[in-house]
C-alpha cells in the first residue's frame, strides 16, 4: 500500500482526488491538508511515501514545501500538480528535487501512474511540460538578479531592496539593469511581467 499525503487548497479539487485515489487499490491517503504551512507538519506526523502537492499553495508555494519535506523527510518523494505549464515553475521544481511534475488535466489513470512510479523511485514529467521547458530554454537569471526582480516585483524601492539583501544600493541597479537586458525588457516593470509569466520569479 502506497501512503499518500494530498496537499490542494481548493476543496472541491482536493474532495476529488482524494476519491480518485481511493478507487486504486493500492493507494491510501494519510493527510490531506489546504495550505503549504501544514505540509511540514503533516508528513512528519503521517510519514507518507508520496506526497501530492499543488504548486499553488497559499501559505508556503507548493516548490517551497516540498523543499521542506525533502530536507526533514527525504524519504517521503513528492509529485506536484499544476495548472500551468511555466518553463522557471518547472525548473524550480526541479532544483527542489521533486521526483514528478505533472498537469491537473491529466487523465486520473496518469495521476495513479505517477503516484506508483514516484513511490518506487522514478522520475515523471508530464511531456507537455518536458517540451515546454526545452521550447523556451533555461532560466536566464542568476539567483540574485531573481531575488532583486522578485522584491522589485513587491514594490520595494533599490534602497529598500539594498537593505534586505545587504547589498549596496548600485548594485541593487545593477543587478535589476542586467536581468531587463537578459530578458529583452523594455523597463524594470516589463522584465517583471516577464519573469513572472515565465514562471521564475514568485
Amino acid at each position: 500500500m502506497i501512503r499518500v499525503l494530498l496537499a490542494e487548497d481548493m476543496g472541491m479539487v482536493r474532495g476529488a482526488l482524494v476519491a480518485l485515489m481511493e478507487m486504486e487499490q493500492d493507494l491510501s491517503v494519510v493527510a490531506q491538508v489546504a495550505d503549504g504551512r501544514e505540509v511540514l507538519s503533516a508528513g512528519l506526523a503521517h510519514r507518507p511515501d508520496v506526497a501530492v502537492i499543488d504548486v499553488g499553495l497559499p501559505g508556503v508555494d507548493g516548490i517551497e514545501a516540498a523543499a521542506q519535506l525533502h530536507e526533514h523527510l527525504p524519504e517521503c518523494r513528492t509529485l506536484m500538480l499544476t495548472g500551468t505549464d511555466q518553463p522557471g515553475t518547472v525548473r524550480r521544481a526541479m532544483d527542489a528535487r521533486v521526483f514528478g511534475y505533472l498537469l491537473k488535466d491529466a487523465p486520473p489513470s496518469e495521476l495513479a501512474a505517477a503516484i506508483r512510479k514516484v513511490a518506487e523511485g522514478q522520475r515523471v514529467i508530464d511531456t507537455r511540460l518536458a517540451f515546454t521547458v526545452w521550447q523556451r530554454g533555461d532560466h536566464p537569471l542568476t539567483e540574485r538578479e531573481s531575488d532583486v526582480l522578485s522584491l522589485a516585483s513587491e514594490g520595494a524601492e533599490a534602497s529598500e531592496i539594498a537593505a534586505q539583501l545587504h547589498l549596496a544600493v548600485g548594485t541593487v541597479r545593477n543587478y535589476l539593469s542586467s536581468a531587463v537586458t537578459k530578458l529583452g525588457a523594455r523597463n524594470r516593470l516589463d522584465a517583471v511581467r516577464i519573469a513572472r509569466d515565465a514562471g521564475w520569479i514568485g
